[in-house]
């Protein structure tokens, strides 16, 4: 297993969800994090929060789905942390509706977010990485873009194209020592999945928390890095 304690990483959509307890889980294992978001207010609260576990805590507020706003702020948490050793894509919308229905404005909006915000941070991060010779990217997908459904037609086909993308950079990346991860979660319990979408009661005691998916990101990065885990899939045991 390697030792994470040290390492810096990077995560979209960390102020809240699964993209902070992905930051509180790292931390804790000692890696110093910067977190990005689009509200600047629960960004510098996270960092507060983040900051307790003794490690160093930056934020650069940026959408994910505007390329030039994503080179900025890349280009400032660069200059604070000097390396970047992970990258944790998960900065994501949804929104069901058929299609028909759904707004193609808020079609789009979903597929510039999920698919070109992955691709835009993955762009700006890559030269880093090389430059170091390593480096750990994971893709947030999820079990939608494996299989289709009514009124998901916007998100099943973003999250497809993110793990079309994510598989096609982990051959790219290989050589390079830096290693690609894609993962598919179904339903976890977050603000998204239960204010938002309302697709879950969120029960603790049977449907998948925050820290549970926090975990799997945590023991996949501690893999030797003779190891690639390529995919990877996280379910509710019976919700």
């Amino acid at each position: 297993m390697i030792e994470l304690k040290g390492k810096t990483a990077i995560i979209t959509g960390g102020s809240r969800g699964l993209g902070k307890a992905t930051a509180i889980a790292l931390a804790k294992e000692g890696v110093h994090v910067a977190i990005s978001g689009r509200d600047e207010q629960r960004l510098q609260e996270a960092v507060k929060e983040l900051e307790a576990y003794g490690v160093k805590v930056t934020y650069a507020v940026f959408d994910v789905g505007n390329q030039a706003e994503v080179q900025a702020g890349i280009e400032k948490i660069k200059n604070t942390f000097h390396q970047i050793d992970i990258l944790i894509n998960n900065a994501g919308i949804a929104a069901f509706g058929t299609v028909e229905e759904m707004p193609t404005a808020q079609w789009e909006r979903i597929i510039q977010v999920n698919v070109l915000g992955a691709y835009y941070v993955a762009k700006a991060i890559i030269p880093f990485m090389k430059a170091q010779g390593s480096g750990d990217i994971i893709n947030i997908a999820s079990t939608a873009g494996l299989k289709g459904s009514a009124n998901s037609s916007a998100y099943s086909a973003s999250k497809s194209a993110v793990i079309g993308f994510s598989e096609s950079l982990m051959y790219e990346m290989r050589k390079e020592n830096i290693r690609v991860t894609t993962l598919t979660p179904s339903t976890i319990a977050t603000d998204m999945t239960m204010s938002d979408l309302k697709i879950t009661d969120g029960n603790p005691e049977k449907v998948l928390q925050p820290e549970d998916f926090a975990e799997l990101i945590t023991d996949i990065l501690k893999f030797n890095k003779r190891a690639l885990i390529a995919n990877a899939s996280i379910f509710s045991t019976n919700p």
